[in-house]
């Protein structure tokens, strides 16, 4: 019967669907994250949602280069069961497998390469989040504490990289970490210029940044006043780690800076002042807010 040609090679496929049976099962062996033996909540550190988000991408990364060779034999390993149980030859459909298993290579090439560029973006992210985070932990005083700090707070939507509360006022920190470029005699340019309504970068602007913290500092101010019953002073600032600032112009309610000596910079500014009542009321409110990454951490993707 004519059709078992085309059955009976499937023989030979089975050894590599094993594989790629194993290969996806093994794919979240690797998994980071740890829980606190006191309440199993998952301990967070400065970054924590890109180093999840970190751990997916080299998930994927093993996926990819995994089953890609077990993809791009299967239709050679199956052309050469055909030719052992067909009757004739038939060199197109030979030439169809080999033209198949080529396209795969290109098709997980591109992947392969798409995953190292992600990973490098989201590893130069997570080095300006760890960066600033550790800058922000400088505030923070045991024995009066006025200071407290929390790192990956959901919004509606998206996530806060950092909160900072002072006696004067709650600052939402948003770090972006973009990479420098070079000059045609290899000399490195990090200066940056800020507009009302953009970031100057050399060769290429962006607006995204500015308006993702106005509006996570928007939502903070609206969200502390609904819990707290009292308007809070809150205001945006947003980091560019290994940047020179250049100021043409800020929007209000925001500061543009390059994250060094941050606490410093915080802790001297004035947006208001905070009662002992409202501070901790803040405080807890920040903390059951907190709470939902934990529970939730799929909603919620960290920005770039």
């Amino acid at each position: 019967m004519a059709w078992l040609e085309y059955l009976l090679p499937l023989i030979f496929l089975f050894p590599l669907g094993a594989m790629a049976v194993i290969v996806i099962a093994l794919r979240n062996l690797h998994d980071a994250r740890v829980r606190s033996p006191f309440n199993a909540r998952p301990l967070r550190e400065p970054g924590q949602a890109l180093r999840n988000r970190l751990d997916r991408a080299f998930a994927t990364l093993f996926l990819n280069g995994a089953l890609g060779p077990i993809l791009t034999l299967a239709p050679l390993v199956y052309g050469m069961g055909r030719m052992l149980f067909a009757s004739r030859q038939n060199w197109v459909e030979w030439a169809l497998y080999g033209a198949l298993s080529t396209a795969l290579v290109l098709v997980y090439c591109f992947l392969l390469i798409r995953d190292f560029q992600h990973i490098r973006r989201i590893k130069l992210g997570l080095a300006c989040d760890l960066a600033v985070g550790q800058e922000l932990e400088r505030m923070v005083s045991p024995e009066a504490h006025p200071y407290f700090v929390f790192h990956d707070v959901p919004t509606d939507s998206d996530i806060i990289d950092h909160v900072a509360i002072t006696p004067h006022g709650v600052f939402v920190v948003e770090t972006r970490a973009r990479t420098r470029p070079f000059t045609a005699d290899g000399r490195e340019v990090n200066v940056v210029t800020v507009e009302p309504e953009r970031l100057r970068f050399p060769g290429w602007s962006e607006h995204r940044p500015i308006l993702k913290t106005l509006r996570a500092s928007h939502w903070l101010a609206g969200w502390l006043e609904q819990r707290c019953g009292q308007p809070v002073p809150v205001m945006g600032v947003l980091t560019l780690p290994g940047w020179d600032i250049t100021c043409a112009g800020t929007p209000e309610g925001l500061m543009v800076v390059s994250g060094e000596a941050l606490s410093q910079q915080l802790s001297e500014r004035r947006l208001g002042e905070l009662d002992d009542e409202l501070h901790d009321r803040v405080i807890e409110a920040l903390i059951e807010r907190a709470a939902e990454l934990d529970r939730n951490p799929a909603l919620y993707e960290p920005s770039i």
